[in-house]
């Protein structure tokens, strides 16, 4: 067995382990759990996304700070630490994944979770803010590992909240490796390669290389690089996305009541759109806004735990600040800049010659139930025209048609993709090679007469196709150039987080192996592990999921604390105290 064998092998496997990982993760009840702690603390709170964006925006600038306080940096420097993590390419390409596979419904519950991850990051800001270490003022140390080994030390279970403290740093170095690299660097490695022929392993490179020189350099580094590169970084894309949508005015309030629309509805199939159940919107929105700004992961707060304060919950309030940049604002204009487009639901670029021809059939040696299917190589018709742009296909490009099949748990219909890549003939002309698809064994696959056949745009290249689709040419760019430095911010920081776990878990000697392997894994994932948008949602999903599970269990258990403490706070400031 050739080695790019065994590499397809081992990815397939790895797939599905995540698939069905995914599956226990991202079940009903944890969704209406986390959202349910959301909406607690969102009223326990008395509505703090208020408070954040008033007194935080006070805090922000400096009005009470004082030198003396403990910390390594100011306030801007840790929310543009954290939000360097957050604003990113959940942005770009995590709300592209929610809106192709999930339709417009899913940015309602975009928003939804937004709202309520307001108030989330304000109290396990303020727990961490609580259990800090900071018995070196210059490099304080925190996160929920701290409020679990600190918190159950004080009732008297030390040895139990050293070990709940160890789960979850095991839970943030996968979802460091996974959602805060590996996703980072695929996308770009895509844009890359799709606009400007470069392969993806040279941008991983790329990336890896930036990521580590800034990484060496540790917190306060981090710090002075974010709060330089965030305002910038999001100043591009915003600009860019809104001269878009200026273009397009007429449409927005149409956009809002079809977000709404969709939200409580199932969506019915258009274009390359499958459509999909209101379970399945509901799903795909609260995945990505989750994995977006990260509320209850209890990541932001260990770039939160090294700010200069010596009030804990001050800290609290500026992290709520991150969900309202990163998820209402940043994640609301790249889902209109895609609604508007008609990116999400576009007509097929081109035909195919004759419809897939079924060459073999053979039962799964996994589960006798499940039927594996083999279709010859179909001819691709001509160029590919994708609204009013004329393309030409590419040897390499994934692609897609839409199939009836069985019934498809995710979307409610019997809709499915056949995926496949386009490959060259001889004579010049190119065909779509099919991979090989399963379905159960009674049921059929029809095609039309005249099957249509969709380019797939995973992630951020839908994004990018929807810039492309108003002004051509703009989105190989502006959406390449911020997903780039989108990227940098995301790793570097998330490089910092996972650090911090292995410095918990196995002291200051872990720091440049776990370096070393973060980086290598940045290379990894433009090696080919990754190839379409469902892939890439199992990882990213995995990632976040493994963290929420250990971190919103302590939440629960020191919300009287971290409640207790931010009330005291919001009655003295509001009394003047601290005039």
């Amino acid at each position: 067995m050739s080695s790019s064998s065994v590499f397809e092998n081992f990815a397939a496997g790895l797939n599905s382990w995540l698939g069905s990982m995914n599956a226990i993760l991202w079940h009903d009840y944890v969704l209406f759990t986390i959202l349910g702690t959301g909406i607690f603390f969102l009223i326990a709170t008395k509505f703090s996304p208020i408070v954040a964006l008033t007194h935080g925006i006070q805090v922000l600038r400096g009005k009470f700070d004082k030198k003396d306080d403990p910390g390594a940096i100011n306030h801007f420097q840790a929310l543009s630490a954290a939000l360097s993590a957050t604003v990113g390419l959940g942005n770009i390409g995590g709300v592209a994944i929610a809106i192709s596979l999930g339709g417009p419904g899913a940015v309602f519950w975009i928003w939804v979770v937004g709202l309520a991850g307001m108030a989330l990051k304000s109290v396990e800001v303020t727990q961490t803010m609580l259990y800090r270490d900071t018995s070196n003022p210059m490099r304080p140390l925190g996160g929920p590992m701290y409020v679990a080994s600190k918190g159950f030390e004080e009732m008297g279970m030390g040895r139990l909240g050293k070990i709940v403290g160890g789960i979850f740093c095991v839970t943030l170095i996968i979802s460091a490796v996974t959602g805060g690299n590996m996703f980072q660097a695929w996308n770009v490695g895509g844009l890359a390669e799709s606009y400007f022929g470069v392969p993806k392993i040279w941008t991983g490179i790329s990336l890896a290389l930036i990521a580590g020189i800034v990484i060496i350099g540790g917190i306060q580094k981090i710090g002075s690089f974010a709060g330089k590169l965030v305002p910038f970084m999001c100043g591009i894309y915003l600009v860019a996305s809104i001269a878009i949508l200026a273009t397009k005015i007429d449409m927005i309030p149409e956009l809002f009541v079809l977000i709404f629309k969709s939200a409580f509805s199932p969506s019915e199939a258009q274009g390359a759109f499958l459509g999909g159940s209101v379970g399945y919107i509901f799903l795909l929105g609260m995945k990505r806004a989750l994995f977006s700004n990260e509320a209850g992961q209890g990541s932001a707060p260990i770039a939160h735990a090294a700010a200069r304060t010596d009030e804990p919950v001050r800290e609290g309030i500026v992290a709520g600040m991150e969900p309202f940049i990163d998820t209402i604002v940043v994640c609301t204009i790249t889902a209109l800049v895609i609604l508007s487009s008609g990116a999400w639901n576009r007509a097929p670029e081109s035909f195919l010659s004759n419809a897939p021809q079924e060459v073999s059939r053979r039962v799964s040696t996994s589960d006798a139930s499940m039927t594996n299917i083999d279709y010859a190589p179909s001819v691709l018709v001509g160029k590919r025209k994708v609204g009013d742009l004329e393309k030409s296909w590419r040897r390499g490009q994934t692609v897609f048609t839409v199939v009836s099949a069985g019934n498809n748990a995710d979307t409610g219909n019997n809709l499915h993709r056949l995926h496949g890549e386009v490959i060259e003939n001889p004579d010049g002309t190119f065909a779509a090679k099919w991979d090989t698809f399963s379905v159960k064994a009674d049921q059929m696959i029809d095609f039309s007469e005249k099957s249509g056949v969709f380019v797939n745009y995973p992630g951020a290249t839908l994004t990018s196709l929807a810039f492309d689709l108003t002004f051509d040419g703009l989105g190989a760019w502006i959406i390449t150039l911020a997903s780039f430095l989108f990227a940098i911010s995301t790793i570097i920081s998330w490089g910092y987080y996972g650090e911090q776990g292995a410095v918990y878990l196995f002291g200051e000697r872990s720091v440049l192996p776990y370096k070393l392997l973060f980086l290598c894994c940045t290379v990894i994932s433009c090696a080919g592990l990754v190839t379409r948008d469902t892939e890439l949602d199992n990882l990213t999903g995995f990632g976040t999921g493994v963290m929420l599970f250990a971190n919103i269990p302590l939440m629960w258990i020191f919300a009287r604390k971290g409640l207790s403490a931010y009330h005291e706070y919001v009655r003295k400031w509001k009394a003047g105290a601290f005039d």
